[in-house]
């Protein structure tokens, strides 16, 4: 399983998961961190521009962890078989680890997070 983890200042988890550049990618085998690594996407390949697919650095991706990101793509990631997990935790390690435990605080969907920078009907 791959856990991707929204992180644009490289150490901590930071919001807005559609804009977001850098991400942590975790590789998990049997509920371990076997790998990670930092991953960097263009503008053009952010969650939020990537309507189609997701860019090839986050295309094996089985979760996204992040501060907040809104409706639209939160069920655009869920119909593609994605987990969007919004949690306050700022540490990508620990909730990662957090996540694989079972024991990772998570956060409702923010209904008042609307992008407003693009001529999208969302």
């Amino acid at each position: 399983m791959q856990i991707a983890v929204t992180s644009q200042n490289r150490k901590t988890i930071t919001e807005h998961a559609g804009k977001c550049r850098k991400f942590w990618i975790y590789d998990t085998e049997k509920g371990v961190v076997v790998g990670k690594r930092l991953v960097e996407v263009s503008m053009e390949q952010t969650l939020h521009a990537s309507h189609q697919q997701l860019a090839e650095p986050l295309a094996g991706i089985n979760v996204v962890i992040t501060g907040s990101m809104g409706r639209s793509l939160y069920d655009r990631l869920m119909q593609s078989g994605i987990l969007p997990v919004i949690t306050m935790d700022e540490d990508p390690d620990a909730a990662v680890a957090a996540l694989l435990s079972n024991t990772l605080d998570r956060l409702p969907i923010d209904p008042n997070h609307h992008c407003h920078e693009h001529g999208h009907g969302h």
